[in-house]
């Protein structure tokens, strides 16, 4: 179990990327679900002993992470969101000169780490190429394979299938769902199906607050006959915003779709529609904005 409590972060600028942030992560598949800016990689990044928060506790079972980071970098996985490597260094070499930095000074025993890991991410046949020359999937793949040396209890992937083609996105999420079973698996994003498809918890995050924790499938039952859908003219968008809980529009066949939060019907023409995790966020976004925005 991971134990983040009250935790607080103000940078040298005066900007609060994180505030009062509190949140029981158990073992298994976790999405830290939010919009670019709402505090992710800050609160990754104390989580990974990166940087010191401003205020609060972290706790991993018996690890006080604040007071004992080298302990947690002992057993933590991490995948940030852009990672460098070096130009001409194959990816074999590569994962063995990490596990020599983790701690592996054996030569067997690295063989023994390296040569699975490589195999369980699927780049065994392209092992002796370049890491710099892999495509974006394949260098994420490999990220995994760094990450997973020593065997972490806690792993870390930040925004991981950002950029990433569909067939890639579906073969990276299906290693991660294999990982999740038996660690800790926080998964930072901004893309609400990959929350969806892989985890059984989640939070959503905004401006820096938890907002929203809890099941994605009890989370999304909450919309239950309160998700209204009604196809527009564009030209009509800003007065459904202005008199109605507009919480998403999006084109379709050169119209707009909107979606609207309601309990009952908001106006003629609108149909119900069953909401999913999707409009529930984009609710929880709104409702948090409105929240934070100053009185006229």
């Amino acid at each position: 179990m991971l134990k983040l409590t009250g935790l607080t972060h103000v940078y040298a600028n005066g900007t609060k990327a994180l505030d009062n942030a509190t949140l029981d992560i158990p073992k298994g598949m976790f999405g830290l679900l939010g919009p670019n800016g709402a505090g992710k990689s800050t609160l990754m990044r104390c989580i990974a002993t990166l940087q010191t928060p401003s205020a609060g506790s972290i706790q991993f079972g018996d690890i006080d992470v604040l007071k004992a980071p080298e302990r947690l970098r002992a057993t933590l996985g991490y995948l940030p969101q852009d990672f460098g490597v070096y130009p001409r260094v194959s990816a074999y070499e590569l994962l063995d000169h990490l596990a020599v930095l983790k701690g592996i000074a054996h030569a067997g025993e690295r063989r023994d780490t390296v040569e699975p890991l490589l195999a369980q991410v699927n780049l065994w046949d392209v092992r002796k190429k370049a890491v710099a020359g892999y495509s974006g999937g394949m260098r994420q793949r490999f990220g995994v394979a760094q990450a997973l040396i020593g065997k972490p209890q806690l792993i870390i992937v930040d925004e991981p299938t950002a950029g990433l083609d569909p067939e890639e996105r579906n073969r990276f999420n299906n290693l991660l769902a294999e990982i999740g079973e038996s660690v800790v698996v926080i998964l930072s994003t901004h893309i609400v199906d990959d929350v969806a498809d892989l985890c059984p918890r989640m939070a959503v995050i905004s401006a820096g607050r938890i907002v929203q924790t809890g099941a994605p499938q009890d989370l999304t039952l909450t919309l239950k006959g309160r998700v209204w859908r009604r196809t527009i003219e564009s030209s009509q968008l800003a007065g459904y915003q202005q008199d109605l809980t507009v919480i998403s529009n999006r084109l379709r066949g050169g119209q707009t779709v909107i979606h609207v939060l309601a309990d009952q019907l908001p106006a003629a023409g609108f149909e119900p529609v069953e909401g999913g995790l999707e409009d529930f966020y984009f609710a929880t976004l709104a409702q948090s904005r409105r929240a934070t925005a100053p009185q006229a």
